[in-house]
């Protein structure tokens, strides 16, 4: 057995003992097909606000630009599907972000990675990433073998559906790449489409991100566009999951075992009254570790006026 052999085993193994669902490997190259439809999409202005995803095109499109000499690129899935969900009267908040902000949590599952690697190979260079990095993670994740992109713009599994966190872990060392993921189960469902409230879902793939609940209620910092029709945001204040629950693929969801996403319980008794009767202070305090605060106090409170009007 080669030594890269030995390595991708030794590493596979310890992404489970940490947690991992999943974790697949893709040789580090350029993503020529990806760059093009990313470019596609910038230039139609799908990012709406989000000027970040314009800035460091080469980096999301070659991980040899974020790591020197990279060989590898990991793909590792977290399951965050919770074993309850929000009663249906409450304002609500995407699944993602019941428990603690999953950066923090993932952040420091990659960085124990790193160090085992570094511990029982040698010296290695390499960076963790979550979501708050010039990565294209899906497109990796399906060049790893784990899944294929589904009409809704998620990774989709055959074993679990679609509602994993997804890290990417990028390494100077050459490790065994798993096959590419090749078909796409999708088929001729179009559930997450017709479903999608503010029709944000386009065909072939293409996601209006512009036009999607999670970008008004968390991107979007500005006030939200008057022509929306009341009701589109089906009283939604932090993110959507319509597009996920309505998949036929995620009936084969999981409850994740993860103490840290366990949901707070603020989530799951606050009324509308009860948000707006908080103050500031109040909610820095409450939601200092969670994903919410991303939107800040004065977001959540334009979400709930949204929602209730």
């Amino acid at each position: 057995m080669s030594y890269a052999e030995v390595h991708t085993q030794q590493i596979k193994h310890f992404a489970r003992g940490l947690g991992f669902d999943y974790c697949g490997i893709a040789k580090a190259e350029k993503l020529d097909e990806e760059a093009r439809k990313l470019e596609n999409w910038l230039n139609k202005g799908y990012h709406g606000t989000m000027k970040y995803m314009e800035g460091h095109f080469d980096l999301r499109t070659d991980p040899r630009l974020l790591v020197p000499g990279a060989k590898s690129v990991l793909t590792l899935l977290f399951n965050y599907y919770p074993s309850e969900q929000q009663p249906e009267n409450l304002p609500k908040v995407s699944k993602y972000a019941y428990g603690k902000d999953y950066h923090d949590v993932i952040r420091a599952k990659l960085h124990a990675l790193l160090q085992l690697v570094r511990e029982h190979v040698g010296e290695v260079g390499g960076r963790g990433f979550v979501d708050s990095a010039p990565v294209l993670e899906r497109a990796w994740a399906v060049k790893s073998g784990l899944g294929w992109i589904g009409k809704n713009g998620n990774l989709i599994t055959k074993q679990q559906g679609s509602f994993f966190f997804i890290a990417t872990l990028i390494l100077d060392l050459e490790l065994i790449p798993d096959a590419p993921y090749a078909k796409d189960f999708c088929g001729s469902c179009t559930r997450c489409i017709d479903q999608c409230p503010t029709e944000a879902i386009l065909p072939n793939k293409e996601i209006d991100g512009s036009k999607c609940i999670s970008y008004y209620t968390i991107e979007l910092k500005a006030g939200i566009e008057a022509e929306l029709p009341n009701g589109s945001f089906q009283n939604w204040m932090f993110g959507c999951d319509v597009c996920q629950d309505v998949c036929p693929w995620n009936r084969f969801s999981a409850p994740h075992q993860e103490p840290a996403f366990k949901p707070l319980k603020e989530l799951f008794q606050f009324e509308i009254k009860d948000w707006e009767a908080l103050t500031e202070e109040t909610f820095k305090e409450l939601f200092r570790n969670s994903p919410i605060k991303r939107t800040k106090f004065e977001g959540i409170r334009r979400n709930l006026k949204w929602i209730k009007d």
